[in-house]
């Protein structure tokens, strides 16, 4: 088990500006995030493979934990465009990949045959799928989740406990999804806030780590923070990576 950071943390900046901050915060893994609606498009790597894997690998400094991809693209063509994003993981030589889960109100079959979708693609390439636990989605259930992942061979989860403290389910028992856990999305959180200053919230990464460790889980713990109005956000990154790195 090691401690990533993902660029998300660092809205605005280009990859080598987060590269160089995270690295001099002494993080030594990154989550790239490759979303239309982002800095690093999606659109823009696949157009010419050869010159995204150079993007991509900008960030040599520092190990890439995963990729998190949200493509513009629909129908077929999602699925072909996300066939091209498996051949720039493997050619960076990244197996995990988180992908947005479906909104509250998606058929459930809908969402189980697109994510069977998914997993076939990239298991071609050698990659996996996990689908990102996200309020207001189908993965903010746990009981849905589980259901899902029994569901769709293959499938793994990033886990964000943040959902299940902030959300409707945050009375639930996690330990059903730990199992498909292959990633870890974190923060500090209370039920009141999504995102409060690290040690003000309710997320005990003590128990969590206990919990996937019992799971052999040995992939990143991310963290997953925007920057807190009022807050050093170097600081609050800092003060992360520290406290994870103590229990790991």
């Amino acid at each position: 088990m090691f401690v990533s950071a993902s660029t998300e943390c660092c809205p605005g900046l280009e990859l080598r500006e987060t590269v160089e901050l995270l690295h001099d915060l002494e993080f030594s893994a990154i989550e790239i995030a490759i979303h239309e609606s982002g800095l690093i498009k999606p659109s823009d790597l696949i157009t010419d493979l050869e010159r995204g894997v150079q993007i991509l690998r900008s960030s040599h400094r520092m190990e890439i934990s995963g990729y998190s991809v949200e493509l513009g693209s629909v129908g077929d063509q999602h699925y072909v465009d996300f066939k091209e994003i498996c051949r720039l993981a493997k050619a960076t030589k990244v197996v995990n990949l988180t992908v947005p889960s479906a909104e509250l109100g998606t058929p459930f079959n809908e969402e189980v045959e697109h994510l069977r979708k998914l997993v076939e693609v990239a298991e071609t390439e050698g990659v996996r799928v996990a689908v990102k636990c996200q309020l207001g989605c189908l993965s903010e259930d746990p009981d849905t989740l589980m259901v899902l992942c029994n569901n769709v061979d293959g499938l793994g989860v990033t886990m964000d406990p943040s959902v299940y403290i902030a959300g409707k389910a945050n009375t639930k028992n996690l330990d059903k999804i730990l199992p498909f856990v292959c990633n870890v999305h974190l923060r500090d959180t209370r039920p009141d806030a999504f995102q409060v200053s690290v040690g003000q919230g309710e997320v005990d990464y003590g128990k969590l780590v206990t919990q996937l460790l019992r799971e052999k889980y040995d992939r990143a713990l991310t963290v997953h923070m925007s920057p807190i109005e009022g807050h050093d956000h170097r600081v609050e990154l800092r003060k992360l990576r520290r406290l994870l790195e103590s229990l790991v």
